[in-house]
């Protein structure tokens, strides 16, 4: 069963991060909201993005992000990239392994021609797409370089959106060309490169670190009843525990022990989803009887009430308050 993509604590932490450190606001429920988790959702995600990139004032503050991020930011699957004997090993890695790190976008390796190859990646999210690409590619490319002792060196960057700022900017940040409305998102290098010895190679730590990876990433594809749940609650709202219970062939009564097992329970989890998603209507603009209607409240009234017990506010307070 497909579960709600997520993404590791530690790459949210480095958006809170760099929040600080520019002295940007982000919204208090948002910040204690990241720093309660192992690992976020991709709806969390991309309010984070959203609320990150509202409060900046620079375009190219996704390059700035990724040129900041550390190897603990990718939680084990940094390690591992770190650890490996070779440029080429930590590609395969990644290709592996980067689920751990975010399940929000994929990556690809492509020999193009006998000599030049690309790291491609793709999105799976569309809030801030560009500003997020913009970070990933970033990071890429700054790892690798830290990687190899400043001894890889990149043909060019691709990116499938237009500029964002003047190209010379991009330039001068990231010290290498970048092409815009391109096919792919990519990094592009010589294929020889991929034999470029790590500075911090540690073969025997890199395979017990990827013991441990292979025990997240069976945790992903296999996620706990309390992140099926969550899943179903996101893609059906309006539903109850019975119908729950029902699509994981079990009863209401066997879910909610289940979920007891789990530390959790029904209620949490479904009041938690409709809070966010809630929120993130609001804030998109929408009406509250609309947004009563797609989570499944029998009227407006009755939306307006469960809001205020979530977050003790109305609907129109909460909207004011945001300026919206």
């Amino acid at each position: 069963m497909n579960h709600s993509p997520t993404v590791t604590v530690h790459f949210s932490q480095a958006i809170l991060q760099a929040a600080q450190r520019l002295g940007l606001r982000l919204p208090d429920d948002l910040v204690a909201e990241m720093e309660a988790r192992d690992r976020v959702d991709l709806d969390s995600q991309d309010r984070l993005w959203e609320a990150f990139c509202r409060a900046a004032a620079d375009p190219l503050v996704g390059v700035d992000l990724g040129l900041a991020l550390q190897v603990g930011h990718l939680d084990t699957a940094g390690m591992i990239l770190m650890s490996c004997e070779t440029l080429g090993e930590a590609v395969a890695s990644l290709l592996d392994y980067h689920p751990i790190v975010g399940e929000g976008g994929t990556f690809h390796f492509q020999a193009v021609t006998a000599h030049r190859c690309e790291l491609r990646y793709q999105p799976l999210y569309h809030t801030r797409q560009a500003t997020r690409v913009e970070a990933v590619m970033a990071s890429t490319l700054n790892l690798t370089r830290w990687s190899t002792g400043d001894a890889f060196r990149p043909a060019c960057l691709t990116v499938c959106h237009a500029p964002q700022s003047d190209p010379a900017r991009y330039h001068d940040r990231l010290g290498v060309p970048v092409h815009f409305n391109a096919d792919h998102n990519a990094l592009v290098f010589d294929a020889e490169q991929l034999g470029l010895p790590l500075i911090h190679a540690n073969p025997a730590l890199c395979r017990h670190l990827r013991g441990l990876a292979d025990d997240v990433l069976a945790r992903l594809e296999n996620p706990s009843l309390g992140a099926r749940v969550s899943a179903l609650i996101r893609d059906h709202p309006h539903w109850g525990k019975e119908r729950i219970a029902g699509q994981l062939g079990m009863s209401g009564r066997h879910l909610i022990r289940k979920l007891a097992d789990e530390g959790t329970g029904f209620k949490l989890l479904r009041d938690t989803l409709l809070r966010e998603r809630a929120e993130q209507a609001l804030a998109d603009g929408e009406r509250a009887g609309r947004i009563a209607e797609e989570l499944g409240f029998s009227d407006e009234s009755a939306f307006v009430k469960a809001f205020k017990r979530w977050t003790g506010s109305t609907p129109a307070r909460f909207r004011a308050e945001r300026g919206d």
